[in-house]
């Protein structure tokens, strides 16, 4: 079998060793006799592997005592319901930075709850820029600031925080895991596990003591974070198959060099990419304003639809595949999670210089 450089938004590549461990411990799980999937919720072989997951997310991420990892059924979209019927019901405040596709569904769902103000709306700039951190500032009786900090459709990606006297609540759904992060300035952090951790069906929700004692208690009680955190997300049978790849995940990260090592790795792929286009700036074209170009989804297009195609046809036929833009903007976009070998990104630098070159 050939393994391709697989640059899909998500579900995307996972690390080749963690794939090989799930298959050599997908029968018999440890000499249980069975398959992990198979075992109790309940039982020892599991209870270890949920244990290992929460306390590596703790160790990579920084996170004190008083943060507390749940593992949550749904994915990143259910969370915008959630956060928003925890923390905006009874006409509470939240502002918002309205900065591609995934904050304006988060900011919907919020709208349909409590008061949302927005402090930012790159709408009129088709979503292809940021403002500066620092231009950021909470809204008078604002209790927290939800932000995205990586757009996978649009390409945009915060580099810095704002500094600001409220919570923020953040979906990193598409570069969580990537970067070091000033922990302290977060009451939520959430991800999707699709892209950077797992498979897909699960969502990491990470909350700080202060916002969970201020969640609903009237909401039925899957939707009730204080519940998950309360029950150490045993609450209910957790999606364990995804937790387990998670946590073997998390354990080659660690075991390369943690967070830092992440960052390295996005700062040289997502840097043969960008320096590709640099080099051919009349054939590829990145809309993106450099200050907040993405590490992880980075975007581009050529000078026709018909050379994209073409450019996309080719490239899977070298092994390449995923990288059609999203149907909402066109275009091309190589997805450049944890899990892509610096190899990919070479490959890929390579082709689009030779594919430059024939068709420029």
């Amino acid at each position: 079998m050939a393994r391709i450089f697989n640059f899909s938004a998500g579900p995307s590549t996972l690390p080749l060793p963690v794939l090989e461990q799930v298959r050599d411990e997908m029968v018999d799980y440890h000499g249980s006799g069975m398959s992990l999937i198979e075992s109790s919720h309940r039982g020892p072989e599991y209870s270890e592997v949920h244990e290992q997951a929460g306390k590596l997310m703790h160790e990579l991420l920084g996170l004190g005592d008083e943060y507390k990892v749940m593992f949550i059924q749904g994915g990143a979209t259910m969370q915008f319901s959630m956060i928003a019927h925890n923390l905006l019901s009874g006409g509470r405040k939240a502002d918002y930075t309205l900065t591609g596709t995934w904050s304006k569904k988060a900011i919907a769902d919020a709208k349909l709850v409590g008061n949302v103000n927005l402090v930012f709306d790159g709408t009129e700039d088709k979503f292809m820029s940021l403002p500066a951190a620092a231009d950021i500032k909470a809204s008078e009786g604002a209790e927290w600031l939800h932000l995205t900090s990586n757009e996978t459709i649009g390409g945009v990606q915060w580099q810095e925080w704002p500094d600001v006297d409220v919570p923020i609540v953040c979906d990193m759904s598409s570069d969580f895991l990537s970067r070091k992060l000033p922990v302290e300035k977060f009451g939520m952090i959430y991800a999707g596990a699709q892209k950077n951790l797992g498979p897909a069906g699960m969502a990491i929700a990470i909350m700080r003591d202060d916002l969970l004692e201020k969640c609903n208690r009237e909401l039925t009680a899957y939707l009730r974070y204080d519940i998950h955190a309360d029950k150490d997300s045993l609450y209910n049978t957790p999606p364990v198959f995804p937790i387990y790849v998670s946590k073997l995940v998390l354990e080659y990260l660690k075991a390369n060099g943690g967070l830092d090592w992440a960052n390295e790795l996005a700062d040289k792929r997502s840097g043969l990419i960008y320096g590709m286009m640099d080099q051919h700036p009349e054939f590829y074209r990145c809309p993106v304003a450099d200050h907040c170009r993405s590490k992880m989804n980075i975007v581009w297009r050529l000078p026709t639809e018909d050379l994209e195609k073409q450019f996309i046809a080719e490239a899977k036929a070298a092994g390449m595949s995923g990288l059609k833009g999203h149907r909402s903007v066109g275009g091309c976009r190589a997805s450049v999670y944890n899990a892509m070998p610096v190899e990919g990104a070479e490959a890929l630098a390579g082709f689009m210089d030779e594919f430059a070159k024939k068709h420029g």
